[in-house]
């Protein structure tokens, strides 16, 4: 039998007053008609306290454009979770967040596109930076931690110093540096996201020397693409977090929905420590027996864990592949062609997803 979960992403609707093209969430998102209901969210928590999790994310989507977040926050909260609000910060003042904090929310993820207002509002599809300042500011206030995070690609990567510079002005603990992965909206916009080398390499050492300096944690998520190995997908398969879709689907991480055949199921149908413990799309590639070679008597298994299953899904149609992105995997030629492919200046714009708020 698996281990307990340690976290549950609770993906509360995909409406989004925002249109980042490097967004994750699937194509097809669910609409509101679809989405869990307060009563049904709050039996998830309660399914998911008593399995073993311990924190709670609330995130989307925009989490602030459910009218319950508060009783959603509340119920956590009061079942003894960390419950932390992943948001884009339009829409939390001063006034709803000090709410959010006396129901018991513990902690706040920001995301920020640039550190160029410019730039920002133009990756975001909408003017929102300055709500991201006022909402980072309202955080402080408040006492709460702050994390910032920023998802990299071509667009920003040159920033990357203003990026750090800019979540110490707004007095984050903790910045989340995270090079894209090509899902759902990402995946549409590759060619336009995917980062040169040199822009990677000048990246690498800005950070390392902020990481050196600063008083502010900072992780820096690789580019895998250009790597060569994968890197660790969710510290494995269904071993310590899982994801509840808007509509009630149930999944070992975010984007594993894009693998077709999976077995899916919804907690409409079936009790979550049932679909953790036995489902088919928890079960299919825990732990190491479903590994092929190279994979099965490599020395990196238990580190990257054949790397990830949705990425090896969308560029061979095989999910128990060796993901492409290792250079011992069959299908690496795969990848490099993506990379040959690229535009060294240029770049196409940018399909930006239909999420706004409605």
């Amino acid at each position: 039998m698996a281990d307990a979960p340690f976290g549950l992403l609770a993906e509360l609707t995909h409406r989004c007053p925002l249109r980042c093209g490097y967004c994750s969430n699937p194509v097809g998102l669910v609409g509101r008609g679809d989405e869990l209901d307060t009563a049904r969210w709050q039996a998830v928590f309660d399914e998911a306290r008593a399995l073993g999790v311990l924190q709670v994310h609330l995130s989307g989507g925009e989490p602030l454009a459910r009218r319950d977040l508060p009783e959603l926050v509340a119920h956590a909260s009061g079942l003894g979770c960390y419950v932390n609000l992943v948001t884009s910060g339009l829409g939390l003042t001063a006034d709803r967040l000090a709410d959010l904090v006396a129901r018991g929310l513990d902690h706040v993820q920001l995301s920020v596109q640039d550190a160029r207002e410019d730039n920002a509002d133009l990756i975001a599809g909408a003017r929102a930076f300055g709500h991201k300042l006022r909402a980072a500011a309202a955080v402080r206030d408040a006492g709460l931690p702050l994390t910032v995070n920023v998802v990299l690609h071509r667009l920003n990567l040159d920033h990357v110093d203003g990026i750090v510079a800019l979540a110490e002005r707004m007095g984050a603990d903790r910045l989340e540096l995270a090079n894209t992965q090509y899902y759902g909206w990402a995946l549409r916009n590759r060619a336009a996201l995917l980062p040169t080398r040199a822009q990677l390499a000048r990246a690498a050492e800005v950070v390392a020397a902020a990481q050196a300096r600063s008083a502010m944690e900072i992780v820096y998520v690789i580019a895998d693409h250009h790597e060569a190995h994968p890197k660790p997908c969710m510290h494995g398969w269904g071993a310590r977090q899982l994801t509840v879709a808007p509509n009630g689907d149930v999944l070992p991480c975010p984007a594993a929905g894009v693998i077709e055949g999976l077995g899916v199921e919804n907690v409409r149908d079936r009790p979550l420590a049932d679909i953790w413990h036995s489902s088919p799309a928890f079960t299919a590639f825990r732990g190491f027996d479903w590994m092929r070679e190279p994979c099965r008597s490599c020395a990196r298994r238990e580190l990257d864990f054949g790397g990830c299953r949705c990425q090896a899904f969308q560029l061979t149609g095989d999910a128990a592949a060796t993901d492409p992105v290792c250079t011992l995997s069959p299908h690496r030629g795969v990848v490099d062609l993506i990379l040959a492919g690229a535009p060294a200046e240029a770049r196409p714009d940018l399909v930006k997803p239909r999420t706004v708020v409605r």
